[in-house]
């Protein structure tokens, strides 16, 4: 799937049609959340010169990528999203435009 860099859709915000510029975002990116339960028992377990607590999930990678696509309106700077993120096995941000 390929998509132009900047795209005339409708701002939230602006209540308007405005250019928007487009980028990709990689879903998951964030960091984790330190305090949550299973985190601090993941991190007491790494602790040391122990390893891994469980097994690795080898061989078990998805055929494609889930993408969070965002856009950035050149009227206020705010930037929206679609959805949460999709799947996609190709994903590009055209060159031109």
């Amino acid at each position: 799937m390929e998509v132009p860099k900047k795209m005339n859709r409708y701002c939230p915000h602006c209540k308007k049609h405005t250019e928007q510029k487009v980028r990709r975002e990689k879903v998951g990116a964030s960091n984790r959340r330190t305090l949550a339960v299973d985190q601090r028992r993941m991190l007491r377990k790494m602790k040391g010169y122990g390893s891994f607590p469980r097994p690795y999930p080898k061989g078990r990678e998805k055929p494609t990528r889930a993408v969070d696509i965002r856009f950035a309106c050149s009227v206020c700077k705010k930037e929206n999203i679609i959805g949460v993120g999709f799947r996609a096995k190709k994903y590009e941000i055209g060159k031109g435009e």
